[in-house]
């Protein structure tokens, strides 16, 4: 059990003040500039309007948080998408896509659940590897966003005629996003007041990514220090620092609790030899063809998986006997652990466990049912891509 927590331990401190940095710096409105600035670029052309979510979802995933996300990118672009007559729906799946993208970040939740399942102390060994399929992904979500903004255009020329659509007001609609922000996180609109703050924490953000990258100090130093500075910089009052303290530790120390507990359930499997009984009751069953592709195989199961099994199922029971099987095969561990996330990753946001995909559903005042049909295939598709392409690189060996 102590060699389990050992394992997690490092993970679940990075965790927990990742959690709270980037809570603290969303909520100081940094994003808020490019999220107008894209509203803007769009000039009410359906097509641009389809990469500019993709762009948004993007780097609003940046502080790992799909809830963010949403909550910073469905409000601002509804209006737009109703005034285009776009489907709500689309604007999920794109938000979805881009942000899944990103959620390979080592302060991300599935990044971090793969590392404690296998052991890595610095999880920066693990996300140096997916860095340049993070980037492919990135391009090819933006492709995509193109080719469904088409085809989402097509439609409304079907469907609707001149008269039916709205002169888009860009202007109104940026206003009333910024007003709805400020409405519903007073002190946040007091703290993003301040231009020069915002440039502060830009620089902040690019200095502790970097010290990581270059593996100046550990993932979980780097954002203790971030947290330290970057909470009296965007709050002088001592009361409102304590709240934003109290916003965002239950997710913090919640998800710290969970990669905790997995260390002590991974530790004991591993200490009685458990997990080794079933990896070896699993190879009696399966043919020996079959054996060295094991992780490929679920890895591209890994978004209808998603659609049965909570996340947390998935990496911290999945995915330990997956990789103990596929080990007795010779296929190496971060392998099994790259196609199984890989495969998952990008059904985060389509899985009606993932709490963030209600609040979604929520905001773009959609049905979950009819969003999961809308997105499912298109959701599995990109991800069985996106493992062609790891593979392709290297990342995961066949």
């Amino acid at each position: 059990m102590d060699s389990g927590i050992d394992q997690v331990f490092n993970v679940a401190i990075m965790f927990i003040f990742a959690i709270i940095y980037f809570g603290i710096i969303s909520d100081s409105g940094l994003f808020r500039p490019f999220v107008k600035v894209m509203i803007k670029f769009t000039r009410g052309n359906v097509i641009i309007v389809a990469v500019v979510t993709a762009l948004i979802g993007t780097c609003a995933q940046l502080d790992g948080a799909g809830a963010t996300t949403f909550l910073l990118a469905i409000p601002a672009l509804l209006p737009l998408y109703r005034a285009l007559k776009m489907s709500p729906y689309l604007l999920v799946l794109l938000l979805a896509l881009s942000a899944a993208i990103i959620n390979m970040v080592p302060w991300g939740g599935p990044m971090a659940r793969t590392a404690s399942v296998i052991g890595v102390d610095n999880i920066n060994d693990l996300w140096y590897q997916v860095i340049p399929l993070q980037l492919i992904g990135i391009v090819l979500v933006v492709l995509f966003a193109m080719f469904l903004g088409m085809r989402e255009k097509r439609k409304i020329a079907r469907t609707y005629s001149d008269m039916d659509r709205e002169k888009v007001d860009i202007q109104s609609i940026v206003e009333g996003y910024e007003q709805q922000q400020n409405e519903n996180s007073p002190i946040i609109g007091e703290a993003a007041k301040h231009k020069y703050i915002l440039w502060l924490n830009l620089i902040l953000t690019i200095i502790i990514v970097a010290m990581m990258l270059l593996d100046i100090v550990p993932p979980e130093l780097a954002f203790m220090i971030g947290v330290a500075i970057a909470l009296p910089l965007n709050f002088r009052n001592v009361d409102y620092q304590m709240e934003r303290i109290r916003a965002h530790a239950p997710n913090a120390l919640m998800m710290a609790a969970v990669i905790l507990a997995a260390g002590v359930f991974l530790g004991i499997l591993n200490e009685t030899g458990m997990l080794k009984a079933i990896a070896l009751s699993l190879i009696t069953i399966l043919p020996t063809a079959v054996g060295p592709y094991l992780h490929i195989i679920v890895g591209m199961l890994g978004v209808p998986l998603d659609l049965l099994t909570s996340t947390d199922a998935y990496y911290f029971a999945i995915l330990p006997i997956v990789e103990s099987t596929a080990g007795q095969f010779n296929v190496p561990t971060e392998s099994t652990a790259f196609a199984l996330m890989i495969g998952n990753v990008i059904g985060t946001f389509v899985s009606p466990f993932a709490p963030a995909v209600w609040l979604a559903v929520g905001l773009a005042e959609i049905n979950m049912g009819k969003y999961i049909k809308y997105a499912f295939f298109w959701v599995w598709g990109f991800s069985i891509i996106m493992l062609i392409i790891a593979i392709c690189l290297g990342i995961v060996t066949i």
